[in-house]
C-alpha cells in the first residue's frame, strides 16, 4: 500500500542507543544559545524531542551531561590524535609533524565546536571547580603532551633547540587559542589579526618553529 505524506515525512524514530548521541547534541546547541548556568533539562529535552526523563536515564545532572558533550566533541578528537602519533602518524621530521599536528589542531580551534565550548570554560566554570579540574586534565594537559612529545623528539634529533618541551607546548597553546578566538571574531578584532585563519596559522607556525631552530637565540643571550 503506498505510503501517506504524513508517514513519509514522519520524523524517524531513534534507537536507545542512539539517544545519548541525541541528548548530547541538544545539548550542545543549548549550552551554546543560553550558557551552562542558564541551560535547563528541560531545554535540552525539548531540542532533542524525548521527555525530560529519557535524559536521567543516560545523565544525572547538566555537569555529567557537560563531561559528556566534551568527551564526545574535544576529547574524542585528542585520542585519535594520540592514536596517530603511537602508530609513527604525522611522520617525518619533528618540523613536519608539528606543522601537521598545528594544521589539524588550528582547524579544530577555528570550527564552530571549539568556539561554542571555550566561552562556556573561560566564563562559567570558575563555578563548577569539578569540571574545570576535568577540562584542564582532560584537554588542556592533553593537548600539551601531544606538542611536548613532537618538541622532545626535535631536541633529541637536535633539529630543534634545547628546550624544555612543556614549556614550549605551553607557549605555543596560548598563541593558537588566543589567535583562533579572535579570528573567530574578526570584525571585533580586526585592526590588530591577520586577514584570514589561514595567514594567522602560517604566522603562528613560523614563528614558533624560528624559535626553536637550533641557531636561535638561546636563553644565555638574552640581556640581563
Amino acid at each position: 500500500m503506498p505510503s501517506t505524506p504524513h508517514a513519509k515525512h514522519a520524523p524517524r524514530r531513534r534507537l536507545p542507543e542512539e539517544r545519548p548521541q541525541q541528548i548530547i547534541e541538544a545539548a550542545f546547541a543549548v549550552f551554546g544559545e543560553q550558557g551552562l548556568a542558564n541551560a535547563r533539562l528541560d531545554d535540552i529535552a525539548r531540542r532533542a524531542g524525548l521527555a525530560k526523563g529519557t535524559i536521567y536515564l543516560y545523565f544525572p545532572n547538566k555537569e555529567a551531561l557537560f563531561e559528556a558533550m566534551v568527551r564526545h566533541k574535544v576529547v574524542a578528537r585528542l585520542e585519535e590524535a594520540e592514536r596517530e602519533m603511537g602508530n609513527g602518524g604525522f611522520g617525518g621530521t619533528a618540523t613536519h609533524q608539528l606543522r601537521a599536528f598545528l594544521r589539524a589542531w588550528w582547524a579544530f580551534l577555528c570550527s564552530p565546536v571549539f568556539q561554542t565550548i571555550y566561552p562556556l570554560v573561560i566564563g562559567e566554570l570558575t563555578r563548577c571547580p569539578d569540571l574545570v579540574r576535568f577540562y584542564a586534565e582532560e584537554v588542556v594537559a592533553r593537548t600539551h603532551r601531544l606538542v611536548a612529545d613532537i618538541v622532545q623528539r626535535g631536541v633529541a634529533s637536535g633539529e630543534f633547540r634545547a628546550v624544555e618541551p612543556l614549556v614550549a607546548a605551553r607557549m605555543l597553546s596560548s598563541a593558537v587559542i588566543s589567535h583562533a578566538n579572535w579570528m573567530g571574531r574578526h570584525s571585533i578584532f580586526a585592526a590588530f589579526t591577520p586577514r584570514t585563519t589561514d595567514e594567522a596559522l602560517d604566522q603562528i607556525t613560523e614563528f614558533f618553529l624560528h624559535a626553536l631552530r637550533p641557531d636561535g637565540p638561546s636563553a644565555h643571550s638574552r640581556p640581563s
